[in-house]
């Protein structure tokens, strides 16, 4: 009977997070229509994908990008490139969030943010880039918190350091990938 029970909760579980997407992607194409109707209407972001209940926007991508946070490779599209590793992001925090990794230190979260200012050439540079980027430092800070548990998380469940480890890692993302719920609307161009 406790195998049905888990069962049952899991299916209603999955059911919810498909609504709630569902849900996330409706209010969004209606707020954009919404705004879209009158011609004096100004663009503030755009949704480019929905993962499991949680919204990737247009700014996410470009503040990622502009901070270092991810990198857009050799690709030819790099706003496709780093919104694909924002959605391996969030299929990966989503499993921190159920195993619950430690929190890392404090030092280690001010670390990580020195080494996003290092990155430009002065104060002022990094302050631009948070600007433009549309978050502060606290959202900074919280980002870099939560890749920091990513990471935590990655390293007890693939302890191994070697090739093998990638190889695991990589056939886990397809599987999270598989059993997501994922609406995927960037459309290159537009």
């Amino acid at each position: 009977m406790h195998g049905r029970s888990r069962k049952k909760y899991e299916v209603r579980s999955t059911k919810w997070a498909k609504w709630t997407s569902y849900f996330v992607l409706c209010t969004s194409y209606l707020l954009t229509f919404t705004l879209a109707r009158d011609a004096h209407a100004e663009t503030i972001d755009r949704v480019l994908a929905v993962v499991a209940g949680q919204v990737i926007t247009l700014s996410d991508v470009t503040a990622a990008r502009d901070l270092g946070l991810q990198a857009a490779d050799a690709g030819s599209d790099p706003i496709r490139v780093v919104l694909s590793k924002l959605i391996d992001r969030e299929l990966v925090m989503a499993e921190v969030d159920r195993y619950g990794p430690p929190e890392p230190a404090p030092e280690a979260i001010d670390r990580e943010v020195e080494r996003v200012r290092a990155r430009f050439a002065s104060p002022a540079a990094f302050e631009a880039a948070l600007r433009r980027s549309g978050i502060d430092e606290k959202h900074l800070r919280e980002t870099l918190r939560q890749d920091l548990r990513a990471a935590a998380y990655l390293g007890q469940r693939f302890p191994q350091a070697d090739a093998r480890r990638a190889a695991a890692i990589d056939e886990w993302m397809t599987g999270l990938r598989r059993r997501a719920d994922v609406i995927d609307l960037y459309v290159a161009g537009r």
